[in-house]
């Protein structure tokens, strides 16, 4: 049984690496509906950079042992904070947000003993 949950959560941290790495390569590049969403928001360019940097660390966090809890609880933050700014800002586009949220809170649970 342990290791058909080691092999799920395996497939489930990396499903996260390839969204979240996406992600933040787009934002840290400048696509252009990343730059457009970060105008919509009103805080400056800075904050997209910001974004961007956290979910690539925290992509990196998912695969350091003892740091995995780390990499989860902030993309579970991260995730927070974009539904927040969908549902006040952006508009009721907020699903695929919270989708993804779940799954990091799932990643999280499992990584929960490391918090210890």
């Amino acid at each position: 049984m342990e290791f058909i949950k080691t092999y799920w959560l395996t497939a489930l941290k990396a499903l996260l690496t390839l969204a979240f790495g996406f992600a933040g390569f787009s934002k840290l590049t400048g696509d252009a509906s990343m730059v457009q969403t970060f105008e919509t928001i009103g805080w400056g360019q800075w904050f997209r950079y910001v974004a961007g940097i956290v979910e690539i660390g925290s992509v990196i966090l998912l695969w350091v042992p003892r740091l995995q809890w780390v990499g989860a609880g902030l993309l579970v933050c991260t995730m927070g904070c974009a539904i927040l700014f969908h549902i006040f800002v952006l508009g009721p586009t907020f699903v695929p947000a919270l989708v993804l949220g779940i799954l990091c809170a799932i990643v999280l649970y499992f990584h929960r003993p490391q918090a210890a």
